[in-house]
């Protein structure tokens, strides 16, 4: 994978305030350096998105995500990691002073996830910080991007970068998402994986 995309061009993209597409486990997705606040504002416009819609996190390894998150991670929080992460789910959890605000829409929690997917986490690790700002490659209220193609035709021209999948495609199954009221779990939208 290391000969079909430098991870030097990414990088100089990523810092420069660019915005990439990429497959993940489940949809294909839209990201951009989380301590950018220019390329979140641009994910924003190019989606046409609501912007009291957060956007989440996502990483190659769950330890790259934690100084973003206040500590200490809730019991049932650590229980779901352990069993589904990497996997099809995003977990909110209550957010470090790390997480700007811009990224959450001033909300006090954020989104974190893992996806289980060869090529994104070799992204991850490749770029500073390992941590993308993400959300789904699509415009706001139309259906995902399941491909290279389609992530292409939907915003291809909107973009820096549309990295190919090399073969590991998306399942096209969104994830399921979950936070904690009182150590209690609460599905926000339920997904591939059941709790």
């Amino acid at each position: 994978m290391e000969n079909f995309f430098s991870k030097n061009d990414i990088n100089e993209i990523l810092k420069n305030g660019g915005v990439i597409a990429y497959v993940t486990d489940t949809v294909w997705g839209l990201g951009c350096l989380p301590n950018n606040e220019k390329a979140v504002k641009k994910i924003y416009d190019i989606k046409h998105r609501d912007g009291k819609k957060p956007l989440i996190l996502m990483s190659n390894e769950f330890y790259n995500l934690f100084d973003y998150l206040k500590q200490p991670i809730p019991k049932e929080a650590q229980k779901l990691i352990k069993k589904f992460f990497p996997g099809a789910l995003t977990l909110v959890l209550e957010k470090s002073e790390k997480t700007p605000d811009y990224i959450t829409s001033n909300m006090n929690t954020v989104g974190v996830r893992i996806p289980d997917n060869k090529v994104f986490q070799k992204i991850c690790e490749n770029i500073d910080g390992h941590t993308l700002a993400t959300t789904s490659a699509n415009l706001s209220g139309e259906p995902a991007a399941l491909n290279y193609d389609e992530a292409m035709n939907y915003i291809g021209d909107k973009i820096d970068l549309v990295i190919p999948d090399f073969g590991f495609s998306a399942k096209g199954k969104v994830s399921t998402v979950a936070g904690f009221k009182n150590d209690e779990i609460i599905i926000f939208r339920q997904g591939e994986i059941v709790i």
